[in-house]
Protein backbone atom coordinates (compact mmCIF):
# COMPACT_ATOMS: atom_id res chain seq x y z
CA UNK A 1 0.00 0.00 0.00
CA UNK A 2 2.11 3.08 -1.48
CA UNK A 3 2.50 5.81 0.90
CA UNK A 4 3.93 9.29 1.31
CA UNK A 5 7.68 9.20 3.11
CA UNK A 6 8.82 11.28 5.66
CA UNK A 7 12.13 12.96 4.01
CA UNK A 8 14.61 14.67 5.42
CA UNK A 9 15.27 17.80 3.38
CA UNK A 10 12.58 19.91 2.55
CA UNK A 11 12.75 21.34 -1.15
CA UNK A 12 9.02 22.68 -2.39
CA UNK A 13 7.80 24.09 -5.85
CA UNK A 14 5.34 26.49 -7.21
CA UNK A 15 3.98 25.39 -10.57
CA UNK A 16 2.21 27.75 -12.43
CA UNK A 17 0.70 26.97 -15.91
CA UNK A 18 1.36 29.76 -18.55
CA UNK A 19 -2.33 30.03 -19.30
CA UNK A 20 -2.53 33.93 -18.30
CA UNK A 21 -1.26 36.12 -15.84
CA UNK A 22 -1.23 35.50 -11.87
CA UNK A 23 -4.27 36.39 -9.91
CA UNK A 24 -4.91 36.52 -6.20
CA UNK A 25 -5.79 33.09 -6.43
CA UNK A 26 -2.44 31.65 -7.73
CA UNK A 27 -0.96 34.47 -5.33
CA UNK A 28 -2.48 32.40 -2.30
CA UNK A 29 -0.73 28.90 -3.58
CA UNK A 30 2.33 30.85 -4.60
CA UNK A 31 3.05 32.56 -0.99
CA UNK A 32 1.64 29.57 1.28
CA UNK A 33 4.22 26.92 -0.80
CA UNK A 34 7.05 29.99 -0.07
CA UNK A 35 6.11 30.50 3.22
CA UNK A 36 5.96 26.53 3.97
CA UNK A 37 10.05 26.43 2.08
CA UNK A 38 11.28 29.21 3.77
CA UNK A 39 10.01 28.68 7.15
CA UNK A 40 11.96 24.89 6.78
CA UNK A 41 15.01 26.84 5.78
CA UNK A 42 14.59 24.74 2.53
CA UNK A 43 14.17 25.33 -1.06
CA UNK A 44 11.59 27.16 -3.21
CA UNK A 45 11.46 26.05 -6.68
CA UNK A 46 9.51 27.13 -9.87
CA UNK A 47 8.67 25.65 -12.54
CA UNK A 48 6.29 26.55 -15.93
CA UNK A 49 4.33 23.61 -16.30
CA UNK A 50 3.88 24.40 -20.09
CA UNK A 51 3.64 20.86 -21.81
CA UNK A 52 0.69 21.91 -23.40
CA UNK A 53 1.75 24.58 -25.81
CA UNK A 54 -2.29 24.86 -27.59
CA UNK A 55 -3.25 26.59 -23.85
CA UNK A 56 -0.37 29.07 -23.72
CA UNK A 57 -0.85 32.57 -23.09
CA UNK A 58 2.09 34.14 -25.46
CA UNK A 59 4.11 36.12 -22.34
CA UNK A 60 2.42 34.70 -19.53
CA UNK A 61 5.23 32.96 -18.48
CA UNK A 62 7.66 36.22 -18.50
CA UNK A 63 4.51 37.82 -16.86
CA UNK A 64 4.45 34.95 -14.14
CA UNK A 65 7.42 35.17 -13.45
CA UNK A 66 7.31 39.17 -13.30
CA UNK A 67 4.60 38.97 -10.42
CA UNK A 68 6.30 36.64 -8.41
CA UNK A 69 9.86 38.80 -8.98
CA UNK A 70 7.20 42.01 -7.73
CA UNK A 71 5.93 40.36 -4.54
CA UNK A 72 9.83 39.72 -4.07
CA UNK A 73 8.80 35.40 -3.65
CA UNK A 74 12.45 34.95 -5.17
CA UNK A 75 12.80 31.47 -5.97
CA UNK A 76 16.01 29.28 -5.58
CA UNK A 77 17.99 28.08 -8.76
CA UNK A 78 16.45 28.56 -12.51
CA UNK A 79 12.99 28.65 -13.38
CA UNK A 80 12.46 25.17 -15.35
CA UNK A 81 9.91 25.00 -18.49
CA UNK A 82 8.20 21.66 -18.94
CA UNK A 83 8.40 22.28 -22.95
CA UNK A 84 12.24 21.91 -22.13
CA UNK A 85 12.13 18.24 -20.28
CA UNK A 86 10.23 15.83 -22.82
CA UNK A 87 12.97 13.68 -23.14
CA UNK A 88 12.42 12.30 -19.84
CA UNK A 89 8.30 12.01 -19.75
CA UNK A 90 9.06 9.76 -22.80
CA UNK A 91 11.75 7.68 -21.12
CA UNK A 92 9.13 7.23 -18.01
CA UNK A 93 6.78 6.55 -21.00
CA UNK A 94 8.61 3.89 -22.33
CA UNK A 95 9.61 2.32 -19.00
CA UNK A 96 5.87 1.95 -18.34
CA UNK A 97 4.93 0.61 -21.83
CA UNK A 98 8.22 -2.05 -21.70
CA UNK A 99 6.64 -3.51 -18.33
CA UNK A 100 3.17 -3.79 -19.88
CA UNK A 101 2.26 -0.80 -17.16
CA UNK A 102 0.78 1.24 -20.18
CA UNK A 103 -0.59 0.67 -23.11
CA UNK A 104 -1.63 2.49 -26.92
CA UNK A 105 -5.05 3.55 -26.83
CA UNK A 106 -7.33 4.41 -29.85
CA UNK A 107 -10.53 5.38 -28.28
CA UNK A 108 -12.20 8.87 -28.60
CA UNK A 109 -14.09 10.90 -26.81
CA UNK A 110 -17.57 10.02 -28.33
CA UNK A 111 -16.77 6.19 -27.79
CA UNK A 112 -16.17 6.84 -23.99
CA UNK A 113 -19.31 9.21 -23.61
CA UNK A 114 -21.06 7.60 -20.29
CA UNK A 115 -18.27 5.67 -18.73
CA UNK A 116 -17.11 7.53 -15.64
CA UNK A 117 -14.21 5.08 -15.22
CA UNK A 118 -12.15 3.65 -18.13
CA UNK A 119 -13.46 0.15 -19.34
CA UNK A 120 -10.32 -1.03 -20.73
CA UNK A 121 -10.92 -1.18 -24.47
CA UNK A 122 -8.13 -1.36 -25.43
CA UNK A 123 -5.39 -2.82 -22.68
CA UNK A 124 -3.96 -5.60 -25.42
CA UNK A 125 -3.04 -3.05 -27.52
CA UNK A 126 0.55 -3.00 -26.68
CA UNK A 127 1.97 -2.15 -30.31
CA UNK A 128 1.52 1.32 -31.67
CA UNK A 129 -1.18 1.55 -34.08
CA UNK A 130 -1.17 3.17 -37.49
CA UNK A 131 -3.00 5.95 -36.37
CA UNK A 132 -2.60 8.92 -33.80
CA UNK A 133 -2.90 6.75 -30.33
CA UNK A 134 -2.75 8.32 -26.88
CA UNK A 135 -1.26 6.16 -24.12
CA UNK A 136 -3.01 4.75 -20.89
CA UNK A 137 -1.32 3.57 -17.37
CA UNK A 138 -2.68 0.17 -16.07
CA UNK A 139 -4.03 0.91 -13.07
CA UNK A 140 -3.97 -2.17 -10.91
CA UNK A 141 -6.07 -2.98 -7.96
CA UNK A 142 -4.42 -0.95 -4.81
CA UNK A 143 -5.22 1.84 -3.05
CA UNK A 144 -3.04 4.76 -3.01
CA UNK A 145 -2.98 6.09 1.01
CA UNK A 146 -1.53 9.05 1.98
CA UNK A 147 -2.22 11.97 5.12
CA UNK A 148 -2.60 15.38 3.76
CA UNK A 149 -1.35 18.02 6.25
CA UNK A 150 -4.03 20.19 5.80
CA UNK A 151 -7.15 17.86 4.62
CA UNK A 152 -6.42 14.83 6.62
CA UNK A 153 -6.18 11.16 5.69
CA UNK A 154 -6.96 10.34 2.29
CA UNK A 155 -7.61 6.63 1.06
CA UNK A 156 -8.14 6.35 -3.14
CA UNK A 157 -8.73 2.79 -4.77
CA UNK A 158 -7.38 3.25 -8.32
CA UNK A 159 -8.95 0.70 -10.25
CA UNK A 160 -12.32 1.65 -9.04
CA UNK A 161 -12.51 5.09 -8.69
CA UNK A 162 -9.64 5.98 -10.96
CA UNK A 163 -9.00 3.41 -14.18
CA UNK A 164 -6.63 3.74 -16.19
CA UNK A 165 -6.08 7.24 -17.18
CA UNK A 166 -4.12 8.34 -19.91
CA UNK A 167 -0.47 10.01 -19.59
CA UNK A 168 0.56 11.24 -23.32
CA UNK A 169 -2.07 12.40 -25.36
CA UNK A 170 -2.94 11.49 -29.11
CA UNK A 171 -1.33 14.80 -30.34
CA UNK A 172 1.90 13.50 -28.66
CA UNK A 173 2.00 15.58 -25.53
CA UNK A 174 2.55 14.63 -22.12
CA UNK A 175 -0.54 14.46 -20.00
CA UNK A 176 -0.49 16.50 -17.01
CA UNK A 177 -0.86 13.49 -14.26
CA UNK A 178 3.03 11.99 -16.10
CA UNK A 179 4.49 15.31 -16.51
CA UNK A 180 3.92 16.64 -12.78
CA UNK A 181 4.91 13.38 -11.04
CA UNK A 182 7.97 12.77 -13.31
CA UNK A 183 9.13 16.41 -12.83
CA UNK A 184 8.34 16.26 -8.61
CA UNK A 185 10.98 13.30 -8.24
CA UNK A 186 13.47 14.50 -10.94
CA UNK A 187 13.83 17.73 -9.05
CA UNK A 188 13.64 15.67 -5.77
CA UNK A 189 10.51 17.72 -4.60
CA UNK A 190 9.91 16.56 -0.67
CA UNK A 191 6.76 18.44 -0.30
CA UNK A 192 3.90 20.10 -2.81
CA UNK A 193 1.59 22.82 -1.05
CA UNK A 194 -0.65 23.57 -3.80
CA UNK A 195 -4.66 24.88 -4.51
CA UNK A 196 -7.39 21.53 -3.54
CA UNK A 197 -8.42 21.55 -7.12
CA UNK A 198 -5.76 19.36 -7.34
CA UNK A 199 -6.35 16.89 -4.50
CA UNK A 200 -7.78 14.26 -7.17
CA UNK A 201 -4.46 14.70 -9.19
CA UNK A 202 -2.58 13.50 -5.94
CA UNK A 203 -3.46 9.51 -6.25
CA UNK A 204 -2.77 9.74 -9.75
CA UNK A 205 0.82 11.18 -9.57
CA UNK A 206 1.47 8.84 -6.75
CA UNK A 207 0.48 5.90 -8.23
CA UNK A 208 2.96 7.05 -11.39
CA UNK A 209 5.49 7.39 -8.90
CA UNK A 210 4.79 3.77 -7.54
CA UNK A 211 5.24 2.40 -10.41
CA UNK A 212 8.38 4.41 -11.58
CA UNK A 213 10.19 3.81 -7.88
CA UNK A 214 10.37 7.23 -7.62
CA UNK A 215 9.66 8.68 -4.22
CA UNK A 216 6.57 10.78 -3.88
CA UNK A 217 6.46 14.32 -1.84
CA UNK A 218 4.71 15.15 1.07
CA UNK A 219 1.09 16.97 0.33
CA UNK A 220 -0.57 19.33 1.60
CA UNK A 221 -3.70 20.83 0.04
CA UNK A 222 -5.00 24.47 0.96
CA UNK A 223 -8.88 25.78 -0.06
CA UNK A 224 -8.77 27.24 -3.09
CA UNK A 225 -10.51 31.26 -3.29
CA UNK A 226 -13.84 30.77 -4.66
CA UNK A 227 -16.11 33.99 -5.90
CA UNK A 228 -19.37 34.10 -3.80
CA UNK A 229 -21.11 32.08 -6.33
CA UNK A 230 -18.66 29.43 -5.31
CA UNK A 231 -17.00 28.95 -8.87
CA UNK A 232 -13.38 28.72 -8.34
CA UNK A 233 -11.14 31.91 -9.32
CA UNK A 234 -9.16 30.70 -12.16
CA UNK A 235 -7.43 32.22 -15.38
CA UNK A 236 -10.47 30.48 -17.11
CA UNK A 237 -12.82 32.24 -15.82
CA UNK A 238 -10.93 36.06 -16.12
CA UNK A 239 -10.13 36.21 -12.93
CA UNK A 240 -8.91 39.80 -12.68
CA UNK A 241 -4.67 40.07 -12.90
CA UNK A 242 -2.85 40.90 -9.69
CA UNK A 243 -2.39 44.73 -9.43
CA UNK A 244 1.58 44.69 -9.27
CA UNK A 245 1.16 48.13 -7.79
CA UNK A 246 -0.45 46.98 -4.61
CA UNK A 247 1.94 44.39 -3.74
CA UNK A 248 2.12 44.96 -0.05
CA UNK A 249 -1.59 44.94 0.17
CA UNK A 250 -2.07 41.60 -2.02
CA UNK A 251 0.42 39.66 0.43
CA UNK A 252 -1.61 41.08 3.43
CA UNK A 253 -4.57 39.67 2.11
CA UNK A 254 -3.19 36.44 0.71
CA UNK A 255 -2.08 36.30 4.73
CA UNK A 256 -5.46 36.94 5.29
CA UNK A 257 -6.69 34.24 3.70
CA UNK A 258 -4.50 31.62 4.94
CA UNK A 259 -5.60 31.92 8.35
CA UNK A 260 -2.18 33.40 9.29
CA UNK A 261 -3.56 36.78 11.44
CA UNK A 262 -1.56 39.40 10.05
CA UNK A 263 -1.34 41.92 12.68
CA UNK A 264 -2.56 45.95 11.09
CA UNK A 265 0.76 47.53 11.75
CA UNK A 266 2.54 45.22 9.20
CA UNK A 267 0.64 47.19 6.57
CA UNK A 268 3.13 49.92 7.51
CA UNK A 269 6.15 47.66 6.69
CA UNK A 270 7.87 47.04 3.48
CA UNK A 271 7.45 43.60 1.20
CA UNK A 272 10.66 42.34 2.85
CA UNK A 273 9.60 42.96 6.42
CA UNK A 274 6.32 41.89 5.66
CA UNK A 275 7.28 38.29 4.48
CA UNK A 276 9.83 38.14 7.43
CA UNK A 277 6.92 38.10 9.94
CA UNK A 278 4.94 36.05 7.68
CA UNK A 279 7.89 33.46 7.83
CA UNK A 280 8.62 33.59 11.08
CA UNK A 281 5.11 33.31 12.01
CA UNK A 282 3.70 30.46 9.59
CA UNK A 283 1.47 28.04 10.51
CA UNK A 284 -0.11 25.76 8.11
CA UNK A 285 -2.19 24.25 10.98
CA UNK A 286 -4.24 27.48 10.73
CA UNK A 287 -5.28 26.67 7.56
CA UNK A 288 -8.69 25.19 7.67
CA UNK A 289 -9.29 21.85 6.21
CA UNK A 290 -12.50 22.82 3.60
CA UNK A 291 -11.87 22.45 -0.21
CA UNK A 292 -12.64 26.54 -0.82
CA UNK A 293 -13.42 29.69 0.69
CA UNK A 294 -16.13 32.23 -0.38
CA UNK A 295 -14.87 35.77 -1.15
CA UNK A 296 -17.36 38.74 -1.72
CA UNK A 297 -14.68 40.53 -3.34
CA UNK A 298 -11.79 37.62 -4.18
CA UNK A 299 -9.72 40.00 -6.84
CA UNK A 300 -6.93 41.77 -4.61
Amino acid sequence: MPTSPQPSRYIGRFAPTPTGPLHSGSLVAALASFLDARSAQGKWLVRIENSDPPREQPGASSEILRALEAHHLYWDDHATYQSQRTAIYKAATNTLLSQQLAYYCRCSRQQLKGHAIYPGTCRQQLTPASSPTAIRVLCNDINIDFDDRIQGPQSHPMSREVGDFIIYRKDDLPAYQLATAVDDAEQGITHVMRGCDLLDSTPRQMYLHYLLGMKSPNYAHIPVLAKKDGQKLSKQNLATPLNLKNCKGNLLQALSFLQQNPPSSLKNHNIDEILKWATCHWSAKNIPPIAAIKKDHPDF
